[in-house]
């Protein structure tokens, strides 16, 4: 027969089992999944961040799965979901992925920062810092890189000076998508291996020996706006390249009203702009103070511009 004390304790064990299981289990975060890879024009927009820094004798920022695919999300957030709409901008995110929506600067001073975004989502520990590019056309390595180190803002993280003199950076990832490209630096290492590039497959363990199988090269279908580039003999059937001559744009005002144009035109050539034109599209109109077939000579100008006016931005048309 069980004594009352034995009886007592024998409860109270488990009481104290059951309070045990009913803990929430504790979330061990997210994962990269099985299926990403980085893109051709991604790496290549890596490789030229590392080709930049060695010219200033600062040591390559290794590659981070968890940060590209921080990146590549973030960027067709901002593609097909738009949070950087006012008073958002790019380094904001919406409400409809496995994070959750902020709007910053908005909502800067709560609990948590835009820069937690990798370790809500990824098993990444540390911190991340962004940096944006957008254009009105399917972004371009060369333009992003180009703005980039342009810009003092941007190029304080590329070759860590100003804020960022005396950091060490240990992860990078890049992502690019459509109209957006964008690069996330951590503060720590990530704890998974790089990325894989589109078409190849997983290192297989047989026996101790590890093999590479054979990578995959499926025909993407029409719809796949990732696949920017033709292979080598696709581009031989091409022919020679028929050369587009493009004019770049810097607006400084959009979605205004078209009765409105020739008031705002007015307004900026009181403030010295001599080259100020209307472009028309779905009956608003965008303000340009600045045209030129070169883009080298668009992007340096806009810096120039957005100096006084930081929502200007380029479009090539």
């Amino acid at each position: 027969m069980v004594s009352r004390s034995l009886y007592s304790f024998i409860l109270v064990l488990l009481l104290y089992a059951a309070a045990g299981f009913s803990q929430p289990q504790q979330k061990t975060g997210n994962s990269v999944p099985a299926s990403y890879r980085i893109s051709t024009d991604e790496i290549k927009l890596y490789e030229m961040i590392n080709d930049y820094r060695r010219k200033y004798d600062l040591p390559p920022i290794p590659l981070s799965a968890s940060l590209c695919y921080v990146a590549s999300s973030h960027v067709k957030d901002l593609f097909y979901n738009h949070p950087d709409q006012e008073p958002c901008n790019s380094h904001s995110w919406s409400d409809k992925g496995p994070w959750k929506g902020f709007c910053y600067p908005r909502d800067e001073n709560k609990k948590n920062s835009v820069w937690d975004k990798p370790k809500e989502f990824t098993q990444y520990k540390g911190k991340g810092y962004e940096i944006v590019y957008w254009e009105n056309n399917p972004a371009d390595i060369d333009s992003v890189i180009h703005f980039w180190k342009s810009i003092g803002y941007f190029n304080s993280f590329l070759l860590n000076t100003g804020k960022w003199q005396g950091q060490k950076w240990e992860a990078l990832g890049v992502g690019i998508y459509e109209n957006y490209a964008c690069a996330w630096f951590g503060e720590v290492p990530d704890p998974l291996d790089p990325p894989l590039i589109q078409g190849e497959n997983p290192v297989i363990k047989d026996s101790g020996a590890a093999k590479l199988a054979q990578p995959v090269h499926p025909s993407p279908p029409p719809s796949d706006i990732n696949s920017t580039s033709m292979e080598p003999e696709q581009k031989l059937q091409q022919g020679p390249a028929i050369k587009t001559a493009f004019r770049y744009y810097i607006i400084i005002r959009s979605n205004v009203p078209l009765k409105d144009t020739a008031k705002v035109i007015k307004l900026y050539v009181s403030k010295g702009f001599t080259a100020v034109k209307s472009l028309e599209k779905e009956g608003k109109a965008r303000i340009s103070v600045f045209e030129s077939s070169d883009r080298n000579e668009a992007i340096a100008r806009l810096k120039e511009i957005k100096r006084q006016y930081h929502d200007a931005w380029l479009l090539k048309n």
